[in-house]
């Protein structure tokens, strides 16, 4: 095992390692809860309560086995310690976009989602993917690790309940002048970030899956940490087999739209765009973000391994879709995990294991509130955005699509979308300044792609 992973030559341990999945798994381990709650949700609004629950069931199963599918695929094939699920925002376009508005069946929507996987693996296969990630300006890769940094941020103090919404100002810090279970939740946050500040100081390896044990445990008397019972119970297979496994419907597909020809590809061509571009920039930007982070990209900016990664992605997609979930992509939350020093495929195997595990441990894993993991999140927003100070601000054609790539995260609540105004932002600059030169056509052709989803799928 030592000899397949490299675990000498790139410097870690089988501990770190170990302990690195450990904490990227609890990092992400709401989507096992998350996913099935999204994806059923569409049928609790039409009022279909039995059916809701059945898919829930299901999807819960589904979640599982693709988030392991994934996930074991980058640790024995890509050798990297990345860990995949099936997407936050790609799921809420599978139900509320996909279902709810354009009338897709849930059967219509995997096939669907099967034919964008099986087009994501094709153009990894013929290295398009891998021309894209060259395709972006440099500034523009420096700063998606930052703005990862801001997004992922704001996920944990969102998570943690410190930041809340607000109709007036959008977003507001949370009223810390009444004790509630959601200012309970913001307080243990908190503790968490000042205890994994303090041991990541003081150099203790496990820093941050120490602090979410120790955050868990303070959850306890504050009524955070729910401990409900542990209990080992069978999942439910025939929901699974009812819903989930292979239930696709191709011929459905084909009469989407008013009946003809033209409008069934055009409505199926803006769902498998939307798909396909959502799911390929938050992966590369995720990849290439965390990735700089932990110093593991080439001089040129790549990623050893990036194809194998993306052909990864690409079959998590396919498998997710047969079991019966959304696109699989890759988790920025294994940020989580390469901050403790994962560097190797050993952390995304013990992420994979955990997963299966999960099946017939959810109610241990559920134990670990998100006030608990909202810390590491945050703390790992404090080391991405570190990378802000490589990025050329003299030059605006350069400054601006940084600057829109990193706040466009967070504000948009999307990787892909900050990737998206960086780069249009780009070529409009240097179009306009008499800097044509400096682009290329891979990134004219990424850049029109970004503005037909944005006024033609929305």
């Amino acid at each position: 095992m030592e000899k397949f992973f490299g675990i000498k030559e790139k410097g870690t341990t089988f501990e770190t390692e170990i302990i690195a999945g450990i904490t990227t798994f609890f990092a992400m381990a709401y989507i096992i809860f998350v996913n099935p709650s999204i994806l059923s949700d569409p049928f609790n609004i039409m009022g279909q309560a039995d059916t809701a629950a059945a898919v829930r069931d299901s999807v819960f199963i589904a979640t599982c086995i693709a988030s392991f599918v994934g996930t074991i695929l980058m640790a024995l094939y890509a050798k990297i310690p990345f860990a995949q699920a099936p997407g936050m925002g790609l799921n809420a376009y599978f139900a509320y976009t996909m279902v709810l508005t354009l009338g897709y069946s849930f059967s219509q929507s995997l096939a669907a989602v099967f034919i964008s996987g099986v087009l994501f693996l094709l153009i990894t296969i013929v290295g398009l993917r891998e021309a894209i990630v060259r395709a972006i300006p440099n500034n523009i890769k420096i700063a998606i690790s930052a703005g990862i940094g801001l997004f992922i941020t704001l996920i944990g103090l969102k998570n943690a309940g410190i930041i809340v919404g607000d109709e007036a100002t959008l977003v507001a810090m949370a009223n810390f002048t009444e004790w509630t279970p959601e200012i309970a939740g913001a307080t243990v946050a908190i503790i968490g970030l000042i205890i994994v500040g303090i041991l990541y100081k003081l150099k203790v390896k496990g820093a941050l899956f120490i602090s979410i044990i120790i955050s868990t445990i303070i959850g306890i008397p504050l009524g955070v940490t729910k401990i409900s019972g542990f209990a080992v119970s069978l999942p439910n297979f025939a929901a699974f087999k009812e819903h989930g496994l292979f239930n696709f419907d191709f011929a459905g597909l084909l009469k989407l739209g008013d009946g003809s020809i033209w409008s069934t590809l055009l409505s199926l061509l803006t769902v498998v765009i939307a798909l396909s571009l959502v799911d390929m920039f938050d992966t590369i930007g995720t990849l290439l973000g965390t990735a700089r982070r932990a110093n593991m990209l080439r001089p040129d900016g790549t990623l050893p391994n990036m194809k194998k990664a993306l052909a990864c992605d690409a079959i998590a997609t396919i498998v997710g879709s047969c079991v019966g979930t959304s696109t699989v992509t890759t988790y920025v939350e294994s940020s989580a995990g390469i901050s403790e020093g994962a560097k190797t495929g050993l952390a995304s195997l013990v992420t994979s294991l955990l997963f299966i595990l999960a099946l017939f441990l959810a109610p241990l894993v559920g134990i670990i509130p998100s006030a608990a993991t909202a810390p590491a999140l945050i703390f790992v927003g404090v080391l991405m955005i570190s990378t802000i100070k490589e990025i050329e601000f003299v030059d605006m054609t350069e400054a601006i699509p940084a600057f829109l790539t990193i706040v466009m995260m967070p504000f948009a609540y999307s990787i892909a979308t900050g990737i998206a105004f960086g780069l249009i932002s780009y070529i409009l600059l240097k179009v306009l300044t008499g800097k044509i030169k400096e682009t290329n056509i891979i990134t004219w052709v990424i850049a029109l792609l970004f503005v037909v989803k944005f006024t033609l799928v929305g």
